[in-house]
C-alpha cells in the first residue's frame, strides 16, 4: 500500500502498494458538487467524484468520532442528508486535499484497491484500529460509459454507513492515549506513484475483532467498509 500520515500538525509522505503521503481536502466540494448533480445516469467521471467525496467526508468523520483531533477544530456542514463535521484545520484541510486529490486520479484509471484510515498510539506506534474502505471497479466503464441508478438511492446507502461511523464510539474501545493516523491506499503493483508517496507497511493488528460496515455502489464503483480494532483494549 501507499500511505500518509498526519501528526497532529505535522505531516510526512510515504507509499506503500500500500501507498502513504500527504494530502489535502480543502473540502473536496467541486468533485462533489458534480456527483451528485446527475439524476439517475452516472459516467466514469461522476462516481469517481462521488467516492472521492465520500472518502473525505468519512475520514472527516473518523478523525471527529474518535478524537484525533480537537472537537473544537471542526465545523459542521450539511451532507448526505446529515449534519456532518469537517476539520477546520487548515494544515490538516491541505494534507487531506492532497490525499483525496491523488486518490480520483487513480479511481479515474482504475487503479485503487483500497483505503484505510489507520489510527496509532503517538507514542507507542501501535496499530490501534485500521478503517478499510475496499474498492471494486467495473472495468467495463470506459471514460465515455455510463450507467443508470437513481442518485437518492447511492445517497441513502452512503448515510448508512456515515450513520454507523457516528455510532462507533458506542462499540469500540476507548482510545486513552495520544493518536495519530495514516492513510494507506492499495494500488495495482504498477501503477505511477508520486514522489510525495512512500511505501508503507500494512500495519495490521495482531490480535484483533472486526465489525463489518455497510456498502454502497454507483454501479462503476462498489465500496465495502469495515473497522479493525485491537480486541484486548
Amino acid at each position: 500500500p501507499s500511505r500518509q500520515r498526519h501528526t497532529h500538525g505535522c505531516w510526512d509522505g510515504g507509499n506503500q502498494h500500500s501507498l502513504r503521503t500527504a494530502a489535502l481536502h480543502s473540502r473536496s466540494t467541486g468533485a462533489m458538487a458534480t456527483a451528485t448533480a446527475a439524476k439517475t445516469t452516472i459516467s466514469l467521471k461522476g462516481s469517481v467524484e462521488i467516492v472521492s467525496e465520500f472518502f473525505g467526508y468519512s475520514i472527516n468523520s473518523i478523525l471527529y468520532q474518535r478524537g484525533i483531533y480537537p472537537p473544537e477544530t471542526f465545523k459542521r456542514v450539511n451532507k448526505y442528508g446529515l449534519a456532518m463535521l469537517i476539520t477546520s484545520d487548515d494544515g490538516l484541510q491541505t494534507y487531506l486535499n492532497s490525499v483525496l486529490a491523488q486518490l480520483t486520479d487513480w479511481l479515474t484509471h482504475g487503479t485503487v484497491q483500497k483505503l484505510v484510515v489507520v489510527i496509532a498510539g503517538q507514542d507507542s506506534g501501535e496499530t490501534l484500529e485500521r478503517w478499510v474502505f475496499d474498492v471494486q471497479t467495473d472495468q467495463n466503464v470506459g471514460p465515455e460509459g455510463k450507467v443508470e441508478k437513481a442518485e437518492k438511492e447511492i445517497m441513502s446507502e452512503i448515510q448508512a454507513i456515515i450513520r454507523q461511523i457516528t455510532a462507533s464510539v458506542t462499540f469500540l474501545p476507548l482510545l486513552d492515549e495520544p493518536c495519530t493516523f495514516d492513510l494507506l491506499v492499495y494500488t495495482d503493483n504498477d501503477v505511477q506513484v508520486p514522489k510525495a508517496w512512500e511505501e508503507s507497511d500494512p500495519k495490521y493488528i495482531a490480535n484483533s475483532d472486526e465489525v463489518r460496515l455497510r456498502s454502497f455502489t454507483t454501479k462503476v464503483h462498489r465500496v465495502d467498509a469495515s473497522v479493525t480494532y485491537r480486541a484486548d483494549m
